[in-house]
């Protein structure tokens, strides 16, 4: 498993049983409850002695490179993390994002190389978990197999809606719809607006004309910002102009 890092990231392991306890922070996490593990007992963890490793990064560390080849399938505690592919002339694109219960890495389960660059766009908390351990546990316990599978056709259908929904219509309408599906804020959650680069990268669009559209969003008061925060937004504003209404 290749884990990039600079000397301020921490990774340690974490023994599945401790997982099973509660011993550790992962007590309330997508492992143990709502991904992967969750119908599992306590026996099934007792008979795995690989562990999985717990890895935090900071905002731009990299998980994973385009290419490499791991033996790791990773689960997303906390942040937010973008998957980056690159265009011939050397662009890139972010084709996904992932949140709070994602899973990365999943074409390690069949022997391929990671197929993006899988960097952290905010502080993130990472579950590093060894192929061996998903494969000994999926011939023992099926439906592990069959909650992996989900996850390879939810992110099937994500990407599919990032190809349908951000490279077409005009800069407005990719703006709106990215600010929709990345969930507008109510009040006691705001939304981190992430650098117009990235946004940029995200619909295809460049960082001038990603810029100057969110300056016009709030100068209408569709928007409403505070420093690197989007502190609330009018839905129905920006359905209409995701629809071409406006």
């Amino acid at each position: 498993m290749t884990v990039r890092h600079k000397p301020g990231c921490l990774m340690k392991p974490i023994s599945l049983h401790e997982i099973w306890l509660g011993e550790t922070k992962c007590r309330h996490c997508a492992v143990r409850n709502s991904a992967l593990f969750a119908g599992l007992r306590e026996a099934d963890f007792r008979h795995i002695h690989q562990p999985i490793k717990d890895v935090a990064l900071a905002p731009e560390e990299a998980l994973y490179r385009m290419h490499e080849r791991g033996g790791a399938l990773f689960t997303l505690r906390g942040g937010v993390m973008k998957l980056l592919q690159y265009l011939p002339d050397g662009s890139q694109r972010i084709v996904r994002l992932l949140k709070d219960c994602d899973v990365l890495g999943l074409e390690a389960l069949v022997g391929q190389p990671y197929q993006h660059d899988a960097i952290a766009l905010t502080d993130c908390e990472i579950c590093a978990i060894p192929v061996s351990v998903i494969e000994r546990l999926g011939r023992e316990q099926p439906a592990l197999y069959l909650e992996l599978m989900a996850r390879w056709q939810q992110a099937l259908s994500e990407a599919d809606a990032w190809l349908t929904q951000f490279t077409t219509g005009t800069a407005r309408q990719r703006v709106a719809r990215l600010l929709l599906r990345l969930s507008c804020p109510d009040q006691n959650h705001p939304l981190p607006l992430f650098g117009r680069e990235d946004m940029g990268a995200m619909v295809g669009l460049t960082t001038e004309t990603v810029s100057r559209t969110i300056a016009e969003l709030r100068r209408q008061g569709v928007l409403r910002d505070r420093g690197a925060d989007l502190q609330e937004c009018n839905r129905e504003m920006l359905r209409r102009i995701a629809d071409g209404e406006d």
